[in-house]
């Protein structure tokens, strides 16, 4: 991976003329914005705003857009002069027509949608298609050039920037934070991100935190604390914070300019003292604060009210256009202000001593290959998984830690990976305690913070991004992600319910991404969901949550795919899938303690493939119709079905038993629904059209009857699953609570088989007697029977 260095510049002296020029550019980025908001004719104003000129419903965000646009223009300025690879980064996303403006500026919206023209017309289909149906959205959404951060939930701007520039040596991450976001906790604590940036290997991050004053209702927190409070307040976060203050252009313009010379130049100097030596180090990074007026350059006063400066200017500062003749000559005023006639020329280009104000081909923000990583995606050097396979003479006869065998998969995936740079895990503090400690051959958990002598593990070029942040290590990952690199993110399975939001962010952006031809695909984002909750028994009900995969499936159908392996075998080969996959988000659910393994590596690659199937090894119908099915999905769930089943064949040896695997959960959905769905044949081939179906699950029973409920015996379907029942008890406790053990289930397979008669009344009763002789015992001596914790397949 070759490293660069930002280089710094002599002589940036903003002169009057340049200035000037700059100020028209901005003036011409903020007639674009407002007009995107209001306007759907007459885009030059060749005549006065009419009705028939104003779009009936007015949507969008004009106070935090002329900030925007200020600071596109002067990172315009310093990427031509320094000849910089800047990303732009939106965090206040809902400034969408300042982006939108800047990037038809320069050239990048108009190359990608040809429509949408440097010309009258193609101004005009610029403003009416914002936020109009048929149109764009209002924020700084996928189908804007150049981004790759929404902003539409706040919070994520600058774990996403950290995540783009890990890796990236010549990028810098331009970050602009709104006060409304850095009041929000997933932002409070990616401030701490710095401390994981290597100058050496690693690009930067300028956080520009944008202080206007406002929310849409409220004063803002960081901008009504004292200048003294918010400069300690940065300066222990780690930062060396520069403040730029005004609202006059003349002045502002110049001191932006001046204190983004510093902060580039210190960036500079940051990296190439680092790279000389080869030394990494924790620099204090520069920051700058820009404290301007919401709504800027908009109507000073609406109604007598004041509206510049003010929370008035958050949305659509003129409003009832059509009942208040007064607000429209406002309107026309107010784009006035702005001289378009200087700004374009006859046909509607801007005019040529502003167009070269803007960087040019990939240097443009809107066309830099960064902000569409999947142009720039070079797939993973991927080791044989098979190479990690658990030896499985016959079923239930070897036991294992599914994810300590997949950490030594991966150890191999960051060997292979480690000079491409582009392979990185993230985890809350949990690594090693979800089994995966094997990387650690390889690579250290990043760390640039003081070091003491008992420390393990830390390393300043180190793979493994830890902190004790779900949001931070989402942000980071997906950052990761959308520049062009490969990642998996490991977590227990009940607090990745803290990123559920983020998650559907990205499942959205994945989503529309797709409809866009020139975005190309990613790495899919991957979950490992581990210290589940049928192992939760120590910590207890708090931690005892298997919703996530409930709220993920929610998501569309061609963007999710939830894996249950039950086994390793099966969890290297799933594992592997995930990680070639591209534009997918991949849950995969599995235990980290020692277990039965049941599958081989040729049976578990099948078993991957084929989503769900029977384990004919664990059934007797061959020869006739089954009387029950026995489904399961989970690694606990199949090992309670097979003790279950194996009493069953003891016990009731004239039953006629078939055990059904699932280990991708999206099979159960028909193939109209789901890619991977099976067939109705298919299905009714496997879990039969007719006979009662009882089903071990994973998580919450009622979304297997959502996944199904359209096929064919969905009426002889029978699932236990969590029932939010939980404590801390022992894990097979966790089990009886929620009527998931095997003698339940042998009691529930019972009742649906009503031939048997008085024969299932009487294992039934001894059932039911286990099931107290269990309370019992646990309550004495703390941990499960014997005969549960030895038990194993009868091979």
């Amino acid at each position: 991976m070759a490293v660069t260095s930002i280089a710094p510049v002599a002589d940036t002296t903003l002169d009057a003329a340049e200035l000037a020029r700059m100020d028209a550019y901005w003036r011409a980025a903020n007639y674009l914005s407002v007009g995107q908001i209001y306007l759907k004719a007459n885009p030059l104003l060749r005549e006065p705003i009419a009705l028939e000129h104003v779009k009936p419903r007015l949507l969008g965000h004009w106070g935090t857009t002329p900030g925007l646009n200020f600071i596109y223009v002067h990172l315009n300025r310093a990427i031509r002069q320094r000849d910089l690879n800047v990303i732009y980064i939106t965090g206040p996303g809902h400034g969408g027509p300042g982006l939108v403006a800047n990037t038809y500026l320069e050239g990048t919206y108009s190359e990608i949608y040809p429509d949408v023209s440097e010309d009258e017309d193609g101004m005009r289909r610029l403003f009416k298609q914002f936020s109009f149906p048929g149109g764009v959205p209002s924020h700084v959404a996928a189908e804007v050039p150049g981004s790759i951060h929404e902003g539409g939930e706040l919070g994520y701007a600058l774990s996403h920037a950290f995540g783009a520039a890990f890796d990236n040596p010549d990028l810098v991450a331009a970050c602009v934070i709104g006060d409304g976001e850095a009041e929000t906790g997933p932002l409070a604590a990616s401030w701490h991100s710095n401390k994981f940036l290597d100058p050496v290997r690693d690009g930067a991050v300028l956080p520009i935190l944008h202080l206007n004053g406002y929310k849409i209702s409220n004063p803002s927190v960081l901008a009504r604390i004292e200048p003294e409070e918010l400069e300690s307040l940065l300066v222990g976060y780690g930062w060396k914070p520069y403040f730029v203050e005004g609202s006059d252009p003349a002045v502002i313009h110049r001191e932006m300019a001046e204190t983004l010379d510093t902060a580039l130049d210190e960036i500079a100097a940051i990296q190439a003292d680092a790279r000389a030596s080869g030394q990494a180090h924790r620099p204090r990074w520069p920051l700058i604060v820009l404290r301007t007026p919401k709504g800027w350059t908009g109507p000073k006063e609406v109604d007598g009210l004041k509206t510049e400066d003010h929370s008035r200017s958050h949305q659509v500062p003129l409003s009832a256009l059509a009942s208040r003749p007064d607000h429209l000559e406002q309107l026309e005023a107010w784009m006035r202000s702005y001289r378009p006639e200087e700004l374009f020329g006859a046909d509607g280009r801007l005019v040529p001593e502003l167009r070269a104000l803007a960087p040019e081909g990939e240097r443009r923000m809107g066309a830099n290959p960064h902000a569409n990583g999947g142009t720039l995606l070079r797939s993973l050097r991927m080791p044989d998984f098979r190479d990690f396979a658990v030896d499985v003479p016959a079923p239930g006869a070897s036991i294992a830690e599914a994810t300590k065998v997949l950490g030594g998969f991966l150890n191999a995936v960051m060997r292979r990976n480690l000079a491409e740079g582009n392979f990185r895990l993230f985890a809350p503090d949990e690594n090693a305690s979800n089994r995966l400690q094997a990387v650690y051959e390889t690579t250290g958990k990043t760390w640039l913070g003081r070091e003491l002598p008992e420390d393990e593990d830390l390393a300043a070029d180190g793979r493994v991004m830890e902190i004790l942040s779900e949001h931070t290590c989402q942000g980071w990952l997906e950052g990761y992600l959308l520049t062009g690199r490969h990642g998996l993110f490991s977590c227990y399975e009940a607090f990745i319910h803290i990123v559920d939001s983020m998650f559907n962010q990205h499942a959205k952006w994945l989503k529309t991404t797709r409809e866009l031809g020139w975005r190309a695909p990613i790495a899919s984002l991957n979950y490992l969901l581990t210290s589940h909750v049928w192992r939760q028994d120590h910590n207890g009900f708090s931690h005892q949550d298997p919703g996530f995969i409930d709220h993920v499936v929610n998501k569309k159908a061609d963007i999710v795919r939830v894996w249950l392996p039950p086994d390793a075998n099966t969890l290297l080969a799933t594992a592997d899938q995930c990680l070639r996959s591209r534009d997918l988000v991949n849950v995969i659910v599995a235990g980290k303690q020692p277990a039965p393994q049941f599958l081989d590596m040729n049976a578990a690659i099948r078993h991957t493939t084929k989503g769900a199937g029977i384990w004919d090894w664990a059934s007797n119908d061959q020869d006739d119709e089954p009387d029950v099915v026995m489904a399961c999905a989970g690694d606990v769930p199949t090992l309670e079905t097979l003790a279950a089943v194996d009493i069953l064949r003891r016990q009731v040896p004239e039953l006629r038993v078939r055990v059904v695997n699932v280990v991708d959960l999206m099979t159960l959905q028909p193939e109209s629904e789901h890619p991977h769905g099976l067939s109705d044949r298919e299905f009714d081939a496997i879990f039969t059209p007719d006979k009662p179906i009882v089903f071990a699950y994973h998580g919450y029973p009622w979304l297997i009857h959502r996944l199904t409920y359209r096929r064919t015996n969905h009426a002889n379907l029978h699932v236990r699953g969590y029932k939010e029942e939980g404590t801390t008890t022992t894990p097979f406790d966790m089990c009886v609570l929620n009527e998931i053990d095997r003698y339940s289930l042998v009691c529930d397979a019972l009742d649906r088989v009503p031939r048997l008669g008085h024969r299932a009344v009487y294992v039934g009763h001894a059932m039911r007697d286990k099931h107290i002789e269990h309370k019992q015992y646990v309550h004495e001596h703390g941990i499960d029977m014997p005969e549960v914790l030895e038990w194993t397949w009868p091979a």
